[in-house]
């Protein structure tokens, strides 16, 4: 049988969807996921050294044995064609999902073993993948994001718009600009924060960029040297925990704004201006930053996230200013504040820009919210 024939075969007997319309249901179910709180496996199937007419009855075998150990809702399909074959299984209960994945490769094993040869089985290479993701602890452990999980987000990284070159331009010389014209400002400020108590002029941390790249931010200090970050780290968990009881939002801007001992006094002005973040201005000179997007969290940030909490550090560069900076900072929720960083996301373009630009020095003069 000719390798279009054995293609042909595979398609009618065993449906499996094309690249295109497999890869879009991989984001459809991670999606699903994210709304309805169960868990999603995905079993890829890879041949190793196989091209050609072998490669096509290479994967015959490999969707029928797929077939054979899916149900009525799972669906088969190419994430690469004639390279890597994938059965995705939707709607796991989440306290199941290890004996899940666990049953899902033995199910595998034992039918491919039943169904090929000992040579094609050495060749094969079996992988699985879950979402949600289970979230790593440690800051020198960080994830990076999935292609498998987020195949349009990889998509859209390899194909470079015109609006990305456009706001790439304006970020090189808008930073070029700022860095030129506030020098006099910057150096007021360095010898402030270096007179006002002991330590670095910078302050450096780890932040996490666009598809959770991690990268090191600068800031003016405004702490206290060796401040501990534990007060930090207990707040942020209870303010995302918090998300949405309205009652807690005026105790969050005292909370921020009055009750943080590691603060120093020219660090409350700093933070209340939002000159401490003037620093900033390399990173985006660097490309690690725009001038417009979401705030880039921390990692133990990023540990409290809920799924869909993640899409503001994936589908967007971070910011030194943005939307939710020009209308509510912290006086508005954390679910609040995702919406409107993922609302500028989805409707990015250079106008949208401009206009947050342009409302910035505004909302900085006014300090709403500020910390």
């Amino acid at each position: 049988m000719s390798s279009c024939a054995e293609r042909e075969a595979v398609s009618v007997l065993h449906p499996v969807f094309d690249e295109d319309l497999f890869r879009d249901t991989v984001t459809r179910e991670r999606k699903r996921t994210e709304r309805s709180g169960a868990a999603m496996v995905m079993l890829l199937i890879g041949v190793q050294d196989g091209g050609g007419g072998d490669a096509s009855a290479s994967f015959a075998g490999v969707a029928k044995a797929l077939s054979a150990i899916k149900s009525d809702i799972d669906i088969v399909g190419w994430f690469h064609r004639q390279s890597l074959m994938g059965l995705i299984v939707p709607e796991i209960d989440p306290a199941n999902l290890a004996g899940t994945c666990e049953r899902l490769e033995a199910d595998f094993r034992k039918e491919i073993t039943n169904r090929a040869d000992g040579d094609l089985i050495g060749r094969l290479s079996i992988r699985l993948r879950v979402y949600p993701e289970p979230m790593r602890q440690g800051e020198e452990d960080l994830q990076n994001v999935d292609p498998f999980l987020y195949p349009e987000l990889y998509a859209d990284q390899q194909t470079i718009s015109h609006f990305q070159v456009l706001k790439r331009g304006m970020d090189i010389v808008g930073s070029l600009l700022l860095l030129a014209m506030l020098s006099p400002l910057l150096l007021a400020i360095a010898g402030l924060v270096k007179m006002s108590s002991r330590g670095p002029v910078i302050f450096r941390q780890v932040r996490i960029g666009q598809m959770m790249k991690p990268f090191m931010i600068c800031k003016f200090r405004t702490m206290y040297a060796d401040a501990d970050h534990g007060i930090h780290h207990d707040y942020v968990s209870w303010f995302i925990s918090s998300s949405g009881k309205a009652q807690e939002k005026e105790k969050t801007t005292f909370f921020k704004m009055t009750n943080d001992p590691r603060i120093t006094p020219i660090g409350h002005l700093l933070r209340k201006t939002s000159l401490d973040e003037l620093p900033q201005l390399w990173n985006v000179l660097r490309g690690e930053m725009s001038l417009v997007g979401p705030r880039p969290p921390l990692w133990y940030e990023l540990q409290q996230y809920k799924p869909w909490h993640r899409h503001r550090v994936l589908e967007a560069k971070p910011g030194i200013t943005g939307l939710w900076q020009v209308t509510g900072r912290s006086r508005t929720t954390f679910d609040n504040m995702v919406r409107l960083d993922l609302r500028y996301a989805r409707g990015r373009s250079l106008w949208t820009d401009i206009k947050i630009l342009l409302a910035t020095p505004a909302a900085v003069i006014r300090g709403k919210g500020a910390c």
